[in-house]
């Protein structure tokens, strides 16, 4: 090639430029890359004759082109890299869109998708790509967004072209087909929904674009504020409408004249996951505040307390503290405001359809104007979350007593529902009934004066005079019976059971053991209490434990004993209470389980100590089981025990080899019960009257001495049984030296023992003695003895075999019940090992049941099987 066309780069300048940085760069190893000598440096030539230049380039410049190595850069110099990547990156400028402008570029790259495939008949790929587009459209009006054009432009689009390939279906592919109809029934549904846009959007389209383009503009507002006036503050008493900016931009206009428009919103909103609870909570604050007539104030406080509500959504939190004390402040508000105006009511199910944006007043066409909503739904959703937040605080702590204190404030909404519901609603008024007797049957009478003092305070201008209170009635037995009395007389048997077991409740830790026991006997609840709820199931084992502990301290031992000796056999007190979670061996609770499991625990203040209840429940077995081992000679009869968890305590402690200083509760009552064996009672009173659980119960100085007397009363009893066949006449005036008794007190006794043939001995009263007959029974009464206990033995194990064939369930615990209520019915058929009859066949049939106890404990016989219903 010619020396004269050279190309504009191949300078003599930018060749040695070149050369030079080609030998200051290096490639990334760090070594030099040399470049190939020219043949003009080779040859010596210089620079002064042109035609040096480009006489031996212009035949090799091919060749040297290809030799010449690539020109890296080191990564580590500052002028690193080319000029035109440096000039990109700087042009390059990163744009910040905000979600919504994102949403609507997807809108309308779908939309065109959608147009592409339309001109190719690619039915499955629309089908796809609509569906994108309709979760777009959802998720923007969740956010309350208007509807965008470019959907109801793709909606008019595929409707023109479903219906002209109808003409075409039969000539395609079974695929296709099936895409077509799944588009035509997909925008056939979506068409129906939107009908009111799309008539608008069909009419003008380009104003109706022009007026979504303007609706979505976020208002700019002005920086100067007007002051807020207070309600009531202004001359005119109203407050000027203001504007909010929500979430994403939006505004809202909570003026007075917008008010049902924005409640209906937030309605809609209500549930969806993409609404925020706070920013509602505040709108509705704002409209509560613009609401001036009744109707309005009353349609406000219905959308905020439920958005208050709406707040938590775990079950297994409770709200927030602030948040329901702003609820319980806003339910008194509606209250009040339907108290003082009758002519409006919230009624739960009222069908007739009504304008939600319109205002309504009474008018003679419509005297009460009815509005659709619960307000005994509020009462017990709020004492709900209050059980609910004492369960999830810790009970040790100053919290707790804080957040108890709330319950007077409580109580006082309550009592104010009940009024509104009197003038109303009776049917809800027997369920805020329920909840007030909740909350004052298993409190002390002292409380209960100060919870009545407070609300008859608060309430004094809305109570009538009619209204049970503690004012009226004088005491809380009066007023418990005056609630109880009402739900008898409802209609739902569920409120009628509970008030029953809250009834008998209340005369138990009253200390009226009498009333409570007939009422208890009367309702026959032990029949039913299995087909009943859980918590109405614990509510019955709360009842009966209130009774065992009722007839403890009124001295009624064998009352006590077959009361509380069901819930103790069981083993699984605390469940039975609903005051812990019982962990059994082989079985492991699933999460639900045991989060249903603490969701129907009580809350601490109305637990029932269950030491106390220990405590009382071994004495009272000691006091009726340590005279019956005595009053036994065989060892097949003192295998047969009235109180089984006692007599495996009794059998472990003596079989210790060593026994120390008793420490706990059990140990103190084992201890008395051996000293009470060995006729030690002074040492058997010292024993039980030192533990000091009995500070916990109410009249402590009575029970301890009313406990000391039944164990010189036992005691006594336990040294005749012993030691009855080593004497032949024994002095009623040495008995009652020992046991420090009176001769009275020591006649009555053994005369009740001679009289129910527990002693086989007569009474001379003129010399102050007891003599003794030994009746030696004959060889046939022997052999009939034998006879009647194998029997009784095959009766006993047919029973079982029965059960077990019939799946075991209640009727085991109803049998052993019987069979217990037997043994204490017929005891004086078992202790009869002197006479001449054979004592056998009492066990099986469940003996005689002529004493009142043992009555009651027969009426007692279903507890087991109630029991057994809560774990199930």
């Amino acid at each position: 090639m010619s020396r004269f066309f050279r190309r504009g780069g191949d300078s003599s300048d930018e060749s040695s430029s070149d050369e030079e940085e080609e030998l200051l760069s290096g490639d990334d190893s760090g070594n030099e890359i040399i470049p190939k000598p020219s043949k003009r440096a080779v040859s010596g030539g210089s620079d002064e004759s042109p035609d040096s230049d480009d006489s031996d380039d212009s035949d090799d410049s091919d060749e040297r082109e290809e030799e010449k190595p690539i020109k890296k850069v080191s990564r580590f110099l500052k002028t690193a890299g080319s000029d035109s990547e440096d000039s990109d990156d700087e042009s390059v400028k990163h744009i910040v869109k905000s979600a919504k402008d994102k949403r609507m570029e997807e809108m309308a790259t779908s939309g065109d998708m959608i147009d592409q495939k339309l001109r190719i008949n690619d039915w499955a790929a629309i089908n796809t790509e609509f569906d994108k587009l309709t979760r777009l459209v959802l998720r923007q009006t969740n956010l309350s967004e208007p509807l965008p054009p470019v959907y109801l432009r793709v909606l008019s689009t595929l409707d023109d072209a479903v219906s002209k390939e109808k003409e075409g279906k039969k000539k395609m592919d079974a695929n296709k087909a099936r895409a077509l109809n799944t588009v035509k029934h997909k925008v056939k549904k979506t068409i129906k929904e939107y009908e009111v846009q799309m008539k608008e959007y069909s009419a003008d389209p380009e104003a109706f674009t022009a007026q979504y383009a303007a609706s979505t503009q976020p208002e700019v507002l002005p920086k100067s504020k007007k002051p807020k006036k207070d309600r009531g503050d202004g001359e005119d008493g109203e407050v000027d409408a203001f504007t909010t900016v929500g979430k994403g931009g939006k505004t809202y206009s909570l003026g007075a004249a917008d008010l049902y428009k924005n409640l209906a919103a937030i309605q809609e909103a209500r549930g969806k996951k993409s609404t925020d609870r706070n920013e509602a909570m505040k709108i509705l604050e704002k409209l509560r505040q613009v609401a001036s007539t009744p109707y309005s104030r009353i349609r406000v406080l219905l959308a905020l307390i439920s958005s208050r509500f709406d707040y938590n959504t775990s079950v297994s939190t409770h709200m927030p503290i602030d948040i329901w004390t702003s609820a319980q402040n806003e339910l008194n508000e509606l209250v009040s405001i339907l108290i003082e105006a009758p002519q409006y009511a919230v009624v739960e199910d009222f069908q007739i359809e009504y304008d939600d944006n319109v205002e309504r007043v009474p008018s003679p066409s419509e005297p009460i104007i009815k509005v659709r909503g619960s307000v005994i739904s509020y009462v017990d959703r709020l004492d709900e979350e209050f059980t609910r937040s004492l369960q999830n605080i810790d009970p040790h702590g100053t919290e707790y007593v804080d957040r108890l204190k709330d319950e007077k404030s409580l109580y006082e909404t309550i009592c104010r529902a009940e009024v509104h519901f009197e003038q109303s609603d009776p049917s809800s008024l027997a369920r805020v009934m329920m909840r007030r007797l909740e909350h004052i049957y298993s409190k002390p009478t002292v409380v209960v004066t100060i919870l009545e003092r407070s609300t008859s305070e608060a309430l004094a201008s809305v109570l009538p005079p009619t209204f049970p209170s503690l004012n009226n009635l004088g005491t809380t037995t009066a007023l418990v019976r005056a609630l109880c009395v009402h739900l008898y007389q409802t209609e739902f048997s569920l409120l009628r059971t509970r008030a029953m077991l809250c009834h008998v409740y209340h005369h138990a830790l009253q200390n009226d053991f009498h009333t409570a026991r007939d009422l208890f006997l009367m309702s026959h609840l032990s029949e039913t209490i299995h087909n009943a709820d859980v918590a109405t199931q614990i509510l019955f084992n709360r009842a009966v434990v209130q009774l065992g502990l009722c007839a403890f301290r009124s001295g009624l031992i064998k009352e006590a004993q077959s009361t509380l000796q069901d819930i103790f056999t069981t083993q699984r007190v605390k469940e039975l209470l609903a005051q812990g979670i019982h962990q059994q061996r082989y079985t492991v609770l699933t999460p639900e389980q045991e989060k249903a499991e603490r969701a129907r625990q009580l809350p601490f203040h109305m637990h029932i100590n269950t030491e106390l209840l220990e405590a009382a429940f071994l004495v009272s077995s000691m006091l009726v089981e340590i005279p019956h081992l005595a009053s036994i000679d065989t060892e097949e009869l003192k295998r047969k025990a009235i109180s089984k968890p006692f007599r495996r305590l009794l059998d472990f402690a003596d079989r210790q080899v060593f026994t120390g200083p008793p420490e706990s509760t059990r140990d103190h009552i084992m201890q008395a019960s051996k000293a009470l064996q060995d006729g030690e009672w002074e040492k058997c009173r010292d024993l039980i009257q030192s533990i000091k659980i009995w500070s916990l119960m109410p009249e402590e100085a009575a029970v301890k001495e009313m406990l000391a007397k039944r164990i010189q009363e036992e005691g006594l009893r336990t040294y005749l049984f012993t030691y009855s066949a080593y004497y032949a006449s024994l002095s009623l005036s040495l008995l009652a030296t020992t046991f420090s008794l009176s001769v009275r007190t020591v006649t009555a006794i053994v005369s009740k023992m001679i009289w129910n043939e527990e002693l086989a001995a007569s009474l001379d009263q003129a010399a102050g003695t007891i003599v003794f007959h030994r009746v030696e029974p004959t060889r046939v009464q022997q052999l009939a003895q034998t006879l009647a206990d194998r029997v009784s033995q095959m009766v006993e194990q047919n029973t079982k075999a029965l059960d077990q064939k019939l799946g075991g369930g209640g009727g085991g615990g109803s049998s052993w019940n019987d069979r217990a209520a037997g043994d204490t019915g017929g005891e004086s058929q078992e202790r009869k090992g002197r006479s001449d009859r054979p004592r056998g066949g009492q066990r099986g049939s469940g003996g005689a049941r002529g004493a009142r106890g043992a009555r009651f404990a027969q009426g007692l016989g279903g507890r087991v099987g109630g029991s057994t219903a809560i774990q199930a």
